[in-house]
């Protein structure tokens, strides 16, 4: 009888705590977070301001390390490693998405999603001119970030996002500057993303995001509340 193996969450953080000392002062960013985030879910954190939901994704995107506890990505750790190795789990498996976008000021939406694919190694595999047609881009590849509109700008942020088909999506307020039209197109395509097998994990104060979400965590003061 063949026994099959469970394969391990998309993203799995346990026991994460994260601090900081300024003088004499000592902040406790994370306090023992521990979460994980299956192939294809939508998962939205919530929380006050100064609750440490940028810190978390900061961690769990190995821009940070944590202090304590660990951070795997489709089953490959990337906290406490090096910052190389770190940057190539990222490049391969994480795509993020920020309130103030992910693109290149000099270089135009097209080159964008260029870089990031060569970046992440994956070829064909994400081919720039269907996605941008996807998100009503197609006529935008050549302009630079400055050209483009809000709506457009936070559009071709997700893009650069998913051009690689990451594992996991991790995004900080993407839709705090956006008109309630936008959002709801930006929250369509990432919920697309989750079908297509994407976890996501997003970090917001908006209701919509929440509304969209499989499930909805809350961080408070540092903990999961």
């Amino acid at each position: 009888m063949t026994v099959e193996m469970a394969s391990p969450p998309a993203l799995e953080a346990r026991s994460l705590y994260r601090f900081y000392r300024a003088g004499e002062e000592e902040t406790l960013a994370l306090q023992g977070v521990s979460l994980s985030v299956e192939h294809g879910e939508f998962v939205a954190v919530t929380g006050p301001s100064g609750s440490g939901k940028s810190t978390l994704l900061a961690c769990l995107a190995g821009m940070d390390d944590p202090d304590g506890g660990s951070v795997r990505i489709a089953g490959q750790r990337i906290s406490h490693r090096p910052e190389p190795v770190r940057a190539r789990i990222r490049a391969r498996h994480v795509g993020m998405l920020f309130q103030n976008a992910n693109l290149l000021e000099h270089l135009t939406v097209g080159q964008n999603l260029s870089l990031v694919r060569s970046l992440g190694g994956r070829g064909q595999r994400a081919k720039g001119p269907d996605l941008l047609s996807l998100l009503g881009l197609s006529q935008r590849a050549a302009s630079y970030p400055g050209q483009l509109s809000g709506g457009e700008v936070a559009r071709a942020g997700l893009a650069v996002t998913l051009a690689n088909a990451p594992a996991v999506l991790l995004a900080d307020e993407p839709t705090g500057e956006l008109d309630s039209v936008t959002e709801s197109h930006v929250l369509d395509l990432l919920v697309e993303a989750a079908g297509r097998g994407t976890a996501i994990l997003v970090a917001s104060h908006s209701p919509a995001i929440a509304a969209a979400a499989d499930r909805v965590v809350c961080l408070d003061d540092g903990r999961l509340c």
